[in-house]
C-alpha cells in the first residue's frame, strides 16, 4: 500500500474557497478514477508557512495503479488545480509506503 501526499500551501484568502472546491470537485474526480481506495484531507495546525497549510492524502493498493494515476490523470487535473488557484497556492508532493 503507498500513500500519495499532496500537501498545499493556500493563500488566507482563497483558503475557504480552495477547501470547498477540494471537497466537492478535485478529490471526488481524483477518487473517480479508481485508482485509490481512500482519502483524507488534513489541515496543518502548527505550520511555520504564511497562509493555511493542508495535505490530501490518497492511499493506492500497488506502484502500478500510482503510476497510472500520474501517467493518465494528474496533469489534466493539476492543470485544473492551476487554472483555478494561479499565484495562490504552491503544492509539493510525497509519495510514501506503509511499513506496518
Amino acid at each position: 500500500m503507498l500513500l500519495y501526499n499532496v500537501t498545499t500551501i493556500i493563500e488566507d484568502n482563497s483558503a475557504d474557497r480552495w477547501l470547498q472546491w477540494m471537497q466537492e470537485i478535485h478529490i471526488p474526480q481524483v477518487m473517480q478514477t479508481g485508482l485509490f481506495v481512500s482519502n483524507r484531507l488534513l489541515k496543518v495546525v502548527d505550520s511555520p508557512n504564511e497562509g493555511v497549510t493542508y495535505c490530501a492524502q490518497y492511499i493506492a493498493e500497488n506502484m502500478d495503479n500510482y503510476l497510472a494515476y500520474q501517467d493518465k490523470f494528474a496533469p489534466a487535473l493539476l492543470a485544473e488545480v492551476n487554472e483555478n488557484f494561479k499565484n495562490q497556492q504552491v503544492s509539493f508532493t510525497s509519495l510514501m509506503e506503509y511499513i506496518a
